[in-house]
């Protein structure tokens, strides 16, 4: 059996996030979908990013977010993602070995450039996203390195990395010797655009595949075809181990075999940005889940994260998570 050295590998598109505000006539103008994702060409993504005002960039995807939120907590993390060797590239290495995720994923020497995510803020807190997806499409099953998947004490995977072809073969192989090594899968359903795109492939890796789902009311009313959340719950059943199934203001459920928790969202003075909430509360969630901790406490936690990601702009932490979490869980 190979020594756990991580308690988490995330897989997932390696995308540098820009970051901007405006309002909803700027959505308006330039035919964005609200609080939704969009995936874009080339040529659309020059045109938002000339069009867009200051922004930040910083390193981002989903599951990138969450690998930075899970070592901000402490824990101990690799992310395996694909780049390009370019500017973009570099910033994105840099900045996310900068938060303690060991990030070691060779970079491709040609092809498409390294995806961004155009996220444009509007003044209620809400984040519409157009994202350009370029290299990070190029994960392959060579970037999937046995050794490293089993040394996790889970692995996690997001639903936008289903796509691509190639990287869909990298999904599965990772999978398999996941739970050839007695390591976790974990999944996220990541947008109900994906579910409605793949509802039947994700139902069977739902029902034979993750030990640990991860949605939104949405994404989980999707894969079920309902507009009731208690039906998806019902539907869902106890086809996974373990799931986390966020509401926004109205908290999470979790579902653990038999047992059912609903956890309230943690206060917050104000919503300025949603942009990451889903990712943080993953990390804290996963990061509770590694040691052992219970339902209740798995969702507290991701709570806590999710709260701390919304109350300023980007998915970064801006306070010490770890002693956030630990002040407010000893309250």
């Amino acid at each position: 059996m190979v020594e756990k050295t991580h308690d988490l590998v995330g897989i997932g598109n390696a995308i540098v996030d820009v970051i901007s505000r405006d309002d909803d006539a700027f959505l308006a103008a330039h035919d964005i979908q609200k609080a939704g994702m969009t995936l874009i060409d080339t040529d659309r993504a020059r045109h938002l990013y000339d069009a867009m005002g200051p922004g930040v960039e910083i390193s981002g995807g989903s599951v990138a977010n969450s690998t930075a939120g899970f070592a901000a907590l402490g824990g101990r993390v690799r992310f395996i993602g694909k780049v390009k060797d370019d500017q973009l590239g570099q910033v994105f290495a840099h900045d996310l070995r900068a938060t303690g995720v060991d990030f070691t994923t060779p970079m491709a020497p040609s092809g498409e450039p390294t995806a961004r995510c155009l996220i444009i803020v509007t003044p209620d807190g809400q984040r519409s996203m157009n994202t350009f997806l370029g290299a990070s499409q190029g994960l392959t099953e060579a970037d999937i390195v046995p050794e490293e998947i089993a040394a996790a004490k889970v692995i996690y995977l997001e639903g936008y990395l289903w796509d691509p072809i190639e990287a869909k073969k990298a999904f599965l192989k990772a999978m398999r010797l996941a739970h050839e090594a007695g390591t976790k899968v974990a999944l996220t359903l990541s947008d109900s655009f994906c579910v409605d795109r793949y509802r039947d492939e994700f139902r069977d890796l739902v029902d034979h595949h993750v030990d640990i789902l991860f949605a939104n009311e949405d994404e989980i009313k999707s894969l079920y075809q309902t507009d009731d959340f208690e039906q998806a719950i019902k539907a869902l059943g106890q086809k996974v181990e373990l799931a986390a199934l966020t509401r926004s203001e109205k908290g999470s459920v979790v579902l653990y075999g038999s047992e059912r928790v609903t956890i309230d969202a943690e206060p917050i003075a104000k919503l300025v940005d949603a942009t990451g909430a889903g990712d943080l509360y993953s990390a804290g969630f996963l990061h509770a889940y590694v040691r052992g901790q219970d339902a209740r406490t798995m969702g507290r936690v991701a709570s806590i994260c999710a709260a701390e990601i919304i109350s300023h702009y980007g998915a970064r932490p801006e306070a010490d998570l770890k002693a956030l979490v630990a002040k407010a869980m000893s309250a």
